[in-house]
């Protein structure tokens, strides 16, 4: 599958998108749980990003990609900054414009390795890595409807968010009281998922 410049551009423009789009929907997430400001600080990272996508995708799938991590890094505040810009980086590392749907995976768990150490967190703890691993495992699996799948897998991770109990980030400051709150970073990562698998139903 060839990532090329109008692909990278149509991925990095389709993300930023979809995750600006649905600031309200973030903040109210996190201010049941949080600090109130994930959706605003996603906007602020995304809207860097669409100001430089035809910069970025104009480079290559690795570059871009670590420049979208950059981005968020510098523009995204609280904890979501660096674990979302650890998990471009990281794929932008391992990614070439010419990629397997094998490959994509393996990157992807390398990637998601890194957010892992990066947060000091693991699946089960109401967070971003309760979305990433189921869709990792249908990545894998690869087959007929690969989209389709991979925005149903992620939608419902989200959702199982709901009845746990945060152990990491802010969210485990309210112990009991952070169960029946869907994450809001399982929901940006959802939100990303989507945006990516509507961008490759359109490539494969």
């Amino acid at each position: 599958m060839l990532i090329d410049q109008q692909t990278r551009k149509r991925l990095l423009e389709t993300v930023a998108k979809r995750v600006i789009a649905n600031e309200e929907e973030l903040t109210d997430l996190d201010r049941a749980i949080g600090d109130g400001d994930h959706g605003a600080n996603m906007r602020r990272g995304f809207e860097a990003v669409l100001a430089g996508v035809d910069e970025l995708s104009a480079k290559s799938l690795g570059e871009s990609l670590k420049g979208v991590g950059t981005a968020l890094v510098m523009k995204v505040g609280g904890a979501s900054g660096p674990l979302y810009g650890t998990l471009f980086l990281s794929l932008g590392k391992s990614l070439a414009d010419d990629v397997s749907r094998e490959q994509i995976a393996q990157a992807f768990a390398v990637a998601i390795e890194a957010v892992k150490a990066r947060g000091k967190s693991d699946v089960g703890q109401k967070t971003m890595l309760d979305v990433f691993y189921p869709v990792l495992g249908v990545l894998r699996e690869g087959g007929d409807d690969l989209a389709a799948r991979l925005k149903a897998t992620a939608r419902l991770a989200a959702e199982k968010t709901i009845p746990m109990k945060a152990i990491r980030g802010r969210a485990s400051f309210l112990g009991e009281r952070s169960i029946g709150h869907m994450d809001p970073g399982a929901r940006s990562s959802a939100l990303m998922v989507d945006a990516v698998a509507d961008v490759m139903e359109g490539i494969a």
